[in-house]
């Protein structure tokens, strides 16, 4: 297997809620002051603030930190209508915006907003689709585009972005057909194991682990050829803690996932030892696989901060 493109490490949070004893804009500002890059806020029925809005007050109470969805499910929104608000949160925040983008998986955003929740591949087909008319949109001059599930008619996107072209596309997902076509379409990619088995189920946690993660980026190598090099590749930890006993909660992984406490530790999406470490991690993953842009949830950003210091811009 060839040997990853090296790529400066960077670091995001995912935020639902403030940090305790802090407002939204403190703990962007916060965030900001600790040397991360992006504040990351999901998009869920049931959990956090208005994706668009809280992006938006972040950026606003900022100057450096980039703001993003984690990630927007394209069934919830007109990506015409979305290409406008992305756009005028670029223009404002003179072009920390990265745009995620995603075919939806959780069915109680579905069943809860009473919106239907199609089968995947047409999920997927919309999610194509949808970035093509963001592109179009975030492009110069009128976009004409006549899809299945979209269509434009000569809409020239106003405004503009600040980026010449739009914001970076984040595309996440975890099947071959998903992870080809960000392969070929997307800026930053987000590699995950896939939910066909649904969200907690021991076939999703083992999609994580080394082996599937091989297979996965050789998928995506063999689909974007030349252009591998330009991709960036993030990691969504879903379990992420520095500790220096971790023999307790490896038990309860290994339980979890049905495999060796190895394979566990070597997954993308587990994150946990000592601060040397994940350090040590953090770099074997991005030898092996690329990873070099790492999310931590809200509950981790704290204890994960002297790691993002040392390593930010390494």
């Amino acid at each position: 297997m060839a040997v990853a493109h090296p790529r400066r490490f960077r670091f995001g949070v995912e935020m639902m809620d403030p940090f305790p004893g802090m407002t939204w804009v403190e703990s962007a500002r916060h965030l900001e002051a600790l040397g991360y890059s992006t504040l990351f806020v999901p998009d869920h029925m049931h959990e956090g603030y208005g994706p668009l809005v809280a992006m938006t007050a972040a950026a606003m109470a900022t100057t450096s930190l980039v703001v993003a969805p984690m990630v927007f499910a394209c069934d919830f929104r007109n990506p015409a209508v979305l290409a406008r608000e992305l756009a005028s949160i670029d223009v404002l925040s003179e072009g920390r915006l990265e745009v995620g983008l995603g075919a939806g998986y959780n069915p109680l955003d579905y069943s809860r907003s009473g919106i239907p929740m199609d089968r995947p591949g047409v999920r997927i087909d919309r999610l194509i689709e949808h970035v093509a008319v963001l592109r179009g949109l975030f492009g110069p001059g009128p976009f004409t585009f006549s899809g299945e599930h979209y269509r434009i008619e000569d809409l020239d996107g106003t405004p503009k972005p600040h980026r010449p072209g739009g914001p970076p596309i984040i595309v996440a997902g975890g099947g071959k057909r998903l992870l080809t076509f960000a392969a070929t379409a997307a800026d930053i990619i987000g590699v995950n194991p896939t939910t066909a088995a649904g969200r907690d189920n021991v076939a999703t946690a083992q999609d994580a682990l080394p082996p599937s993660i091989d297979t996965k980026f050789d998928w995506i190598r063999e689909a974007a050829g030349d252009r591998f090099d330009s991709i960036e590749f993030t990691a969504w930890l879903g379990t992420a803690a520095v500790m220096n006993d971790k023999s307790t909660l490896v038990d309860k992984l290994t339980a979890r996932f049905g495999a060796s406490a190895d394979d566990v530790l070597g997954s993308p999406i587990v994150l946990i030892g000592s601060e040397s470490e994940i350090e040590d991690r953090l770099h074997a993953r991005r030898e092996r696989w690329g990873y070099s842009y790492t999310v931590v949830q809200a509950r981790a950003a704290l204890d994960f901060a002297p790691i993002v210091a040392r390593l930010t811009g390494t």
